[in-house]
């Protein structure tokens, strides 16, 4: 318990930079080029392969959970009544 307290207190008496230690590369003319293109690709799919798979993964649970309601709702109307 001491260590961590000890830890902690050196984490709180460093200063707080805001200056970012690694300069990253601005990507976002890139981006606006790539998604303003007009090549007949959905916006929601332009970003690649990873758009793709979520695009289809997210369409694949729909039509599942929409077919499993769908199935339940059946199931809860057609049953028999225990009076």
């Amino acid at each position: 318990f001491y260590l961590l307290f000890q830890g902690l207190r050196q984490i709180s008496q460093r200063t707080i930079s805001t200056a970012s230690r690694r300069q990253f590369e601005n990507r976002v003319p890139e981006k606006q080029k790539l998604f303003q293109e007009d090549n007949g690709i959905p916006v929601h799919l332009k970003g690649g392969v990873m758009d793709a798979l979520l695009y289809r993964v997210t369409m694949g649970l729909t039509v599942f959970g929409k077919a499993n309601t769908k199935i339940f709702m059946l199931w809860c109307n057609f049953q028999r009544a225990t009076v």
